[in-house]
């Protein structure tokens, strides 16, 4: 006769251990894959962001992205930052988060500008694309007086020592996009540090959920007006 080897039941608490171990794996995975809560620190993409704004990241929006890390730890053989699969191209005029290709550790937020094979220029504090002005209500210009030597203003800038000299516009490469803040006089984007890689991209903005008024008057300087709002 064959001797059965008898299974020890699980005590409660185990159970109730691994229950909860499991949630919160789930829930991780959750929230590094498919919606992220993000605080907006800059003015970068005034008036339509603004300071304290919290808002929902749609992270599937065009496909699955295994994050880089997941509660910020890297797992081998799991964390990539890289697209399984996309099921939406990323449009012109977007709003999306990605990370910043200056420096890893950092997220930023902008608006789409160009796309591959756009050809982008700025003159005079104004977007061409393609030859051809854009439709840009969006955007929030603060000064008046430009120079044709600096990218904020006129992008590719022009060579003080060949100021006569058109640039003329930069291609947006295969895989990358021209990114650009609404706030144009006061945004550190892609006329100074190049293109963002569409792998970089973590996900869509959405809505706003919430808004903190930091220099708000009262004890609860909320702005209700902006709860809900969707972006686009």
């Amino acid at each position: 006769m064959t001797k059965q080897k008898l299974r020890v039941p699980k005590s409660a608490a185990r159970q109730y251990t691994e229950s909860i171990g499991l949630a919160l794996i789930l829930a991780i995975v959750m929230r590094s894959s498919f919606v992220q809560a993000y605080v907006i620190p800059s003015g970068s993409m005034e008036p339509t962001i603004l300071v304290g704004d919290h808002i929902f990241v749609n992270k599937v929006a065009y496909g699955l992205r295994i994050p880089e890390t997941i509660a910020g730890v890297p797992v081998p053989g799991l964390s990539s930052g890289k697209y399984l699969f996309h099921v939406a191209p990323i449009h012109r005029g977007d709003i999306i988060v990605f990370t910043a290709p200056y420096d890893r550790s950092i997220d930023l937020i902008k608006r789409v500008i160009g796309v591959p094979g756009d050809r982008v220029q700025v003159i005079d504090g104004v977007v061409w694309r393609n030859g051809e002005r854009i439709s840009d209500p969006h955007a929030y210009l603060s000064r008046t007086e430009r120079s044709p030597f600096q990218a904020t203003d006129n992008f590719p800038p022009r060579d003080p020592r060949q100021p006569e000299r058109d640039p003329g516009p930069v291609v947006v490469p295969l895989g990358k996009l021209f990114m650009m803040g609404d706030n144009r006089d006061d945004s550190y984007d892609s006329r100074f540090w190049g293109f963002a890689d569409q792998n970089d991209v973590e996900g869509r903005a959405s809505v706003i959920y919430f808004s903190w008024n930091h220099d708000g008057d009262g004890a609860l300087p909320l702005r209700w007006n902006r709860f809900g709002k969707v972006l686009d």
